[in-house]
């Protein structure tokens, strides 16, 4: 027996095809109302945009902390009180992954992000063990660290807006066949880590005992902002970059590109030679970009003097402390709580232009060739902060400031200019590349001394 079919009429026809039609995009739009809407991608966690560090809201960060040896000094939890006390909004803490130190658990992990959040710090983690890898001897693995990373992942989950990641310290030597694999290996690390979850902003070194001398990390940081658009570049200055010219250089190189760096470790001195920290601040506040200290206190092995507090005693610091702390372009000055923790606005920073108003204080018929103004900072006990503002009344190729210290005042150290005394009579020449002005131009040297916080009455001549 055959089937029974039919032949429906054209009209019939349309008609199926209609309700066809009309069910399936019912089927359609129900199905759509039963399901919920993608989540937004939450807000939350430090990224870089547009080469620059932004919160989760999109504020600009500008780091200005300090490190801090927490990995040997378990005890010394106060420093982050202290630290914070003295205006950084950020620390960054040494942990050991057990390599060539005592590993830190995730529990101390865990406890050192809470003593950041409880003093409204960002917390910065970076693994010690990297040092110098390729040339010093135990030195660990960027894929060591990473392993340690993960090991303490758990702990660092759901921080991403108040913990920044530096995958490892200095992580290479200065064995240049070895060194020519920082990218390869950085770029490794970096996916290792983002494949495990990680959605911190991640932070990495240069080699060369992070001073990157060879170029290397200059060359190549492309390649790794390419592999991953959430990574910092972090320059350590110790004695390769003693010229103010070095630091320019290398500062502008990152920011022309568009590519995010921060000066991750300085100091006022080095047993490499002596970096131009005055350079370095001055021009990282000029760049907006950010820069972190070493160190707090435990400093060893001869480098004692980069200690910014006796003994971690904050009421002891010493006078790379007050450099950093209380000087031009530091921390008390250039430094903003993060807007995770309710900071924000602009630092009181000086111009960055010449100003167009004349100054409020200071003589008002300027005779002669060029005016200078003393003006008190800052100041603490038994010390000050001074900047002395030079004015072109005609167009000048050089100038000379001379003033009589006040009784017990002497000048510890000097920026924009070079200062000679005697006798209490104090001379300050114009350096290489302030010394020009054009009429009414003016320039701004400044200066760190003991003794009274008094303003002498300084002259001004053409040199």
């Amino acid at each position: 027996m055959h089937p029974r079919t039919t032949t429906a009429s054209p009209r019939a026809a349309v008609a199926v095809a209609l309700a066809t039609a009309l069910a399936l995009v019912l089927s359609m739009v129900v199905a759509l109302l039963s399901v919920s809407p993608p989540a937004a991608r939450a807000d939350t966690g430090f990224r870089v945009e547009n080469g620059r560090l932004v919160d989760a809201a999109g504020n600009d960060f500008l780091i200005r902390g300090v490190s801090h040896a927490h990995t040997w000094y378990l005890q010394e939890t106060g420093s982050f009180a202290d630290i914070k006390a003295l205006g950084a909004n950020t620390v960054r803490v040494v942990l050991s992954s057990g390599q060539r130190w005592t590993e830190n658990s995730a529990a101390d992990v865990a406890n050192v992000v809470s003593l950041c959040k409880a003093q409204r710090l960002i917390c910065m983690l970076e693994v010690h063990d990297t040092t110098g890898y390729g040339e010093q001897s135990g030195a660990a693995t960027l894929d060591q660290a990473v392993d340690y990373w993960l090991r303490v992942q758990d702990v660092l989950e759901g921080e991403e807006d108040h913990v920044l990641v530096n995958i490892g310290n200095e992580p290479y030597g200065n064995n240049e066949s070895v060194n020519q694999g920082w990218a390869d290996d950085t770029i490794a690390a970096v996916e290792r880590l983002r494949g495990a979850g990680f959605e911190h902003t991640l932070v990495v070194d240069a080699p060369n005992w992070g001073q990157d001398w060879q170029g290397i990390m200059r060359r190549d940081a492309p390649l790794v902002a390419a592999a991953d658009g959430n990574t910092v570049f972090s320059i350590h200055m110790y004695g390769v970059y003693q010229q103010e010219s070095t630091v320019v250089s290398y500062l502008e190189h990152f920011s022309d590109a568009g590519l995010p760096l921060i000066v991750g470790e300085f100091g006022h001195d080095h047993s490499d030679g002596n970096p131009d920290e005055d350079a370095i601040m001055e021009h990282t506040r000029r760049l907006g970009l950010g820069y972190i200290g070493w160190s707090w206190s435990g400093n060893g092995g001869g480098v004692e003097y980069l200690d910014m507090v006796e003994a971690f005693d904050p009421d002891r610091i010493t006078p790379w402390g007050e450099r950093i702390f209380h000087g031009p372009d530091g921390i008390g000055e250039t430094s903003v709580e993060a807007p995770v923790y309710g900071g924000g606005g602009d630092p009181t920073d000086p111009p960055t232009e010449e100003p167009t108003d004349p100054p409020t204080e200071g003589p008002t018929d300027p005779a002669g060739e060029c005016t200078a103004e003393f003006r008190i900072t800052n100041e603490w006990s038994g010390g000050f902060q001074a900047e002395v503002e030079v004015t072109a009344h005609t167009a000048l190729t050089g100038w000379t400031v001379t003033w009589t210290a006040p009784s017990g005042q002497t000048v510890a150290q000097a920026w924009n200019a070079d200062l000679t005394s005697a006798g209490g009579t104090v001379s300050a020449r114009n350096a290489a590349y302030n010394g020009a002005l054009a009429t009414g131009a003016a320039t701004v040297f400044g200066l760190i001394g003991s003794g009274p916080a008094v303003a002498p009455d300084p002259t001004c001549a053409a040199a």
